[in-house]
């Protein structure tokens, strides 16, 4: 009897650290989207770096706000990856933290010189951390077996 219990509360602590996983992702795609609309209303905004002028991380509100979001979302996104390897579900994990890596230089190299590859970097880099998390929200979706009641 006492192997069964110990079978069950291992799936449930298997359970719980993929709903907290899961819970994670979803906080990341909410920075992620909040990221991209702070990106954007600089974009529409504020004032462009040139090859011959930089600007500063911190010229404007809008642009602090994204480089605070952005520093927040890396440190979320290591977190989640130290949540997915004790989860055993690190993959997606990783790529939503390496295309964040990938966003955060391109940005770096957008406000060194405003060059539109770097633009361009941010913005392909932020679909790819996006559709990882996503995958990660939907992949970790309880089943059927999960006790949930149906509604239909």
């Amino acid at each position: 009897m006492s192997g069964t219990h110990t079978a069950t509360a291992a799936g449930q602590t298997q359970a719980a650290r993929l709903a907290r996983l899961r819970t994670s992702s979803l906080g990341g795609v909410v920075m992620l989207i909040l990221q991209f609309i702070l990106g954007m209303i600089y974009n529409l905004s504020g004032t462009a770096p040139t090859a011959k002028k930089s600007i500063g991380w911190f010229s404007s509100p809008v642009l602090a706000l994204h480089v605070i979001l952005g520093i927040l979302l890396f440190i979320a996104a290591v977190g989640q990856l130290v949540r997915a390897i004790g989860a055993l579900t690190i993959w997606m994990s990783a790529v939503g933290l390496v295309a964040i890596l990938a966003a955060f230089f391109s940005g770096l190299g957008f406000t060194g010189n405003g060059a539109a590859g770097a633009s361009l970097g941010m913005a392909i880099a932020f679909a790819v951390a996006l559709a990882a998390y996503v995958v990660l929200v939907f992949a970790l979706a309880p089943g059927p077996s999960s006790g949930r009641s149906s509604t239909t």
